[in-house]
């Protein structure tokens, strides 16, 4: 993965679709997520010793087909939801009734920006890590949009891509409808925990649970079944580039830091079977009922798996939570040079819930609207030299003011 100065790089765009049916809204998807749909791993990998480098040669040459899931299109056909519990009949989803003039009383109060940017898809790792670098920047991508990626930003998502594809066959499945994304999502899980299982490795495992009652998801770089200790609990490795030959800064390995304690958090509630099953089919306006489209069902039983429902896959990725374990305490880091991938540094720590839980509800005040964007702190202002919006930014008005 790219630096923490990279952060703001995590949207792809949606594609039109060809279905004689009503339009619904489609949002604008963060790297983060469409990796989350993108999970890789690989059929018949060995089990790998756990140390914290090895060599591409002993990967297999024929890595497992996993689901390339492409944007929803912007036609699709009309969604129904569930009443109640999962188990519940469905109902039509109506249309939203707009609010009556004489009921107003006076304008409403300002949306935070969860609710404006994240609503009915919860936060990404990504942007949490993101918050935590700079507030200010994190709210220039969103009200902004965000700036070009640069090429320090290429290789590092290069690095990841290749990293992937040691491990990953991936395969394109048409999906004609939200359930059918979060199926194909649940069945990369339930692949990708299987080959953690059997073979000791697996990348780009999708996560998703409740932080601090804020849905969030993400993608755990790498999870690695250590096989020369007596433990059988996984640990949690992030791979990350560096442009120049030094070692990253503490602003960048405390970012670091946090992103893995994300996954972890995720990790460890999938695996406890604490999955609010109700709240999470009611928050992402998913029908549990839902019959699958022709192609999500004939890539599932390419798997081995006979689904007709998202309900029926839901079970399956449930099943599969029951049989892991939860992760270790220790966490890993790895720094690579881009240009030869080169390893610079391995850096292990602890998982501390004090510490995360603190870091977690200071980023959510910004995105729950409690208060307004934090600038950078006077020792950190050296990032400032590698942000795209210093010509926006009122900190950086008011500092060249004063050099003046």
């Amino acid at each position: 993965m790219n630096d923490p100065s990279s952060f703001y790089d995590n949207t792809d765009t949606a594609s039109e679709g060809q279905v004689n049916t009503i339009p619904i809204p489609v949002e604008i998807v963060s790297e983060e997520e469409m990796a989350f749909i993108e999970a890789a791993l690989a059929s018949t990998r060995p089990l790998l010793s756990s140390t914290p480098s090895f060599s591409s040669s002993s990967l297999s040459s024929s890595p497992a087909r996993l689901a390339l899931v492409s944007a929803l299109p912007s036609v699709l056909s009309p969604l129904r939801k569930p009443t109640g519990s999962l188990h519940s009949a469905a109902c039509s989803r109506p249309l939203p009734v707009p609010p009556d003039i004489e009921d107003s009383a006076g304008p409403a109060p300002p949306k935070s920006l969860l609710h404006q940017f994240r609503s009915r898809r919860g936060l990404t790792v990504t942007d949490i890590t993101a918050t935590e670098w700079c507030e200010k920047q994190m709210e220039f991508v969103l009200l902004h949009g965000k700036p070009k990626r640069t090429e320090a930003m290429k290789a590092g998502s290069d690095r990841h891509t290749q990293l992937e594809k040691e491990v990953v066959e991936k395969v394109e499945v048409p999906i004609k409808s939200v359930e059918d994304s979060w199926a194909l999502k649940f069945m990369n899980f339930i692949v990708g925990a299987n080959q953690l299982m059997f073979e000791g490795l697996t990348r780009e495992l999708p996560v998703i649970g409740v932080v601090e009652g804020v849905w969030m998801i993400g993608v755990i770089d790498e999870i690695r079944t250590p096989i020369n200790e007596a433990t059988l609990h996984p640990i949690l490795v992030d791979t990350k580039t560096r442009y120049k030959a030094t070692r990253p800064s503490e602003a960048q390995k405390r970012n670091a830091r946090l992103q893995l304690m994300c996954y972890k958090y995720l990790w460890d509630n999938l695996v406890a079977d604490t999955f609010p099953t109700d709240h999470f089919f009611n928050h992402f306006n998913l029908n549990p009922l839902y019959i699958l489209s022709g192609d999500v069902k004939e890539y599932i039983v390419s798997l081995g798996f006979s689904a007709k429902t998202l309900e029926d896959v839901f079970t399956y990725f449930r099943d599969t939570c029951c049989l892991l374990s939860p992760s270790q305490g220790q966490l890993l880091l790895r720094y690579e040079l881009q240009s030869d991938h080169s390893l610079l540094e391995e850096y292990h720590f602890s998982y501390d819930a004090v510490w995360f839980k603190i870091q977690i509800q200071e980023c959510l005040k910004f995105w729950l609207g409690e208060r307004d964007a934090n600038y950078v702190s006077q020792a950190e202002r050296w990032k400032c030299q590698f942000c795209a919006f210093t010509a926006k930014c009122p900190l950086i008005a008011t500092s060249n003011k004063r050099a003046e």
